[in-house]
């Protein structure tokens, strides 16, 4: 029996790796985001000072497409991230205009009262949440739509909230001016720090969990995830959310009833706008709410063809852009105006066009 020789394969040990195929650079955006900070605060001091510049027409309008925004938002943190497809939420928004409702009956400015309605709503969320944290599919999305149903028949039914026929909102400023200004600025500030907290929420550890569950919600657990706890927060975040947009809807109007405030439309709207614009994506919520206001003051006089055209636009984007109209600009030109996700570019020299530091 011959002997062998030393093991010439051992030896040499792995094979070499060459040093720019092994090392990345991990960044969390292409190019730099300085600038995409600054534009977001001139956009955001530009809307402030709005009310200076246009009617009140305007204003309004841009009161209803800041309250769908802050919706739109919090359904998709919702499903898009946590993987929870709610057709309910209707439910905290009509909590929300009602808890305004309840505290400005008893003297507090309704303008102070959005706040508190707002944590109210959260902490409603949480009995919510037991009722429904096992439930999956549709079964979720069904159980969230009888809820909101059961909340809608309860309030009806309470004669200090004007019983099926609503009522008006007291405590509001008598000067109409003052009072729609008022409007505006506070519907802005809640839809920036809606986006904020989302943004934040999104770029933490937090961020990188949601990823998983919407990936893989079982692979996720099987390797240790916190799947129920993450989703238990981000369940009570989209409440608070709604909550603060029915706030912000009976402030606009002045005026609620249980069949508009806990109206499944609601809900209608924020799936369309998120589904068009692009779920699991910030800017997609953004993207949407200006396609759907352009549609609706489009198609808006056209009676019954405005609801097809709706219907069929919303067909269109499932079919042959699933992720949305940003999803197809982002694949197109590589860029990310909320830089949440992480990019993987070859090590070497800093690279001053992409921005890279």
């Amino acid at each position: 029996m011959s002997s062998l020789g030393p093991d010439t394969t051992a030896a040499a040990g792995p094979p070499s790796v060459p040093p720019a195929a092994a090392q990345v650079r991990v960044t969390r955006a292409r190019r730099s985001t300085l600038a995409a900070a600054a534009a977001v605060v001139l956009i955001v001091a530009v809307l402030a000072y709005l009310p200076y510049l246009v009617y009140s027409g305007t204003t309004n309008l841009l009161v209803n497409f800041f309250t769908l925004l802050i919706m739109a938002s919090m359904w998709n943190l919702l499903a898009g991230y946590a993987g929870l497809v709610s057709v309910g939420q209707q439910a905290f928004v009509g909590l929300g205009a009602y808890g305004v409702l309840l505290l400005a009956s008893h003297g507090t400015s309704p303008f102070l009262a959005i706040p508190v309605a707002t944590a109210a709503c959260a902490v409603l969320g949480l009995p919510v949440w037991w009722l429904v944290s096992r439930l999956r599919s549709g079964y979720f999305a069904i159980t969230m739509w009888v809820i909101a149903s059961v909340c809608e028949l309860i309030i009806s039914q309470i004669p200090s909230f004007g019983g099926g026929t609503g009522t008006g909102l007291p405590g509001l400023p008598g000067n109409p001016t003052l009072l729609t200004a008022d409007t505006y600025w506070a519907t802005l500030a809640c839809a920036v720090l809606a986006l904020g907290v989302v943004y934040l929420l999104l770029r933490s550890r937090i961020g990188l969990v949601l990823t998983a569950v919407r990936d893989d919600e079982t692979g996720a657990r099987s390797v240790g995830v916190r799947v129920a706890s993450t989703q238990r927060l981000v369940f009570l975040v989209a409440a608070a959310g709604c909550g603060v947009a029915g706030a912000l809807y009976i402030v606009s109007q002045q005026f609620v009833e249980p069949t508009a405030a806990f109206s499944v439309l609601w809900s209608a709207k924020m799936i369309f706008i998120t589904v068009i614009g692009g779920i699991g994506t910030i800017e997609g919520p953004i993207i949407g709410t200006i396609i759907y206001f352009v549609l609706q003051q489009t198609l808006a006089q056209y009676g019954t063809w405005y609801f097809i055209a709706l219907g069929l636009v919303a067909m269109a984007i499932a079919i042959w852009a699933r992720r949305g109209i940003w999803g197809l600009i982002a694949d197109r030109f590589g860029i990310r105006l909320f830089g949440v996700g992480y990019w993987l570019s070859p090590a070497g020299p800093p690279d001053r066009d992409r921005g890279s530091r």
